[in-house]
């Protein structure tokens, strides 16, 4: 990977690790699942709006519905389900490692269906390190959320796989730029939310008059939805599918950086220790400081 690569992998895992504290301000009074409507429609938005600023044409994502739709079901809705209703009996330390999995599975899904992502060592070493610094960083917290059903964990770890075939399937729009793929999917995406949060919940459970509420959603859409899937796609197109779902390594990292410089929150020594081990997992995966 380039500096250039890491510099947006680095963002990339900022503004999904904030996206975990603006959910946590927004599902306080807006239902899961319209959240997430409410996430990617917006996002979709914004992104449609600025393709036509820039005059970027939508054409190329219109030229292949299937294809984006296939998208949007691997890197958003089967995830986003499963991860919801896995998270209604497990903690939400335990899912994380779960979903910091992602890696792992993406390696071997990559080492299955692409010619130029094989099985290493390094990378199998490398993703190791890095989820056992994401497991410490849970730490003794961890070991008391052990329990819960064998199906919601299965779900959770089910996420993680479809997030691994998502950007794996993602590498077959390099010849798309990425805001327009980004645009693609999360218009796909909408399509696919619309009528099932429409079914499941009152209009009434969808709307609330709360103004920290909305600028959370807000935030939740710009930054950590449109801007963060332009990076994503970016990423996979310049560094491939297993370099991109690295980010799942920083997003706990930045998530309690974050709660620390913000909310206050102490960082523990266990925590210090995790990220410790993520970002030597980072090190040996890219192989530069080895070799020198």
């Amino acid at each position: 990977m380039s500096a250039s690569d890491w510099g947006q992998l680095l963002l990339l895992g900022l503004l999904w690790g904030g996206s975990f504290f603006f959910a946590r301000i927004a599902v306080a009074e807006i239902p899961p699942l319209a959240l997430v409507l409410y996430r990617v429609s917006i996002a979709a938005f914004v992104l449609h709006l600025w393709l036509r600023i820039r005059g970027v044409p939508f054409a190329p994502a219109l030229a292949r519905p299937g294809s984006f739709l296939c998208l949007a079901l691997l890197n958003n809705v089967i995830p986003f389900s499963l991860i919801f209703t896995g998270q209604t009996q497990i903690g939400a330390g335990l899912a994380s490692i779960f979903y910091a999995t992602t890696p792992l599975w993406t390696i071997l899904v990559a080492n299955l269906l692409t010619a130029d992502e094989k099985l290493s060592a390094t990378k199998l070493v490398g993703v190791g390190l890095g989820i056992s610094g994401a497991a410490i960083m849970i730490g003794p917290g961890l070991l008391s959320n052990l329990g819960g059903p064998v199906w919601a964990k299965l779900a959770v770890t089910g996420a993680a796989i479809s997030y691994a075939f998502g950007v794996v399937y993602a590498k077959r729009f390099k010849d798309i730029t990425p805001s327009v793929v980004a645009t693609g999917q999360l218009t796909a995406s909408t399509a696919i939310m619309a009528p099932i949060v429409f079914v499941l919940y009152s209009p009434a459970a969808l709307a609330t008059s709360s103004v920290p509420i909305w600028a959370a959603v807000g935030v939740l859409a710009v930054f950590t939805t449109a801007l963060a899937f332009i990076l994503y796609f970016n990423i996979i197109a310049s560094a491939g599918a297993t370099n991109a779902s690295l980010v799942t390594l920083l997003v706990p990292v930045s998530a309690i950086l974050l709660g620390a410089v913000f909310l206050g929150e102490r960082l523990e020594p266990f925590e210090f220790a995790g990220m410790a081990l993520i970002v030597s997992s980072l090190l040996i995966i890219d192989g530069r400081l080895l070799r020198r």
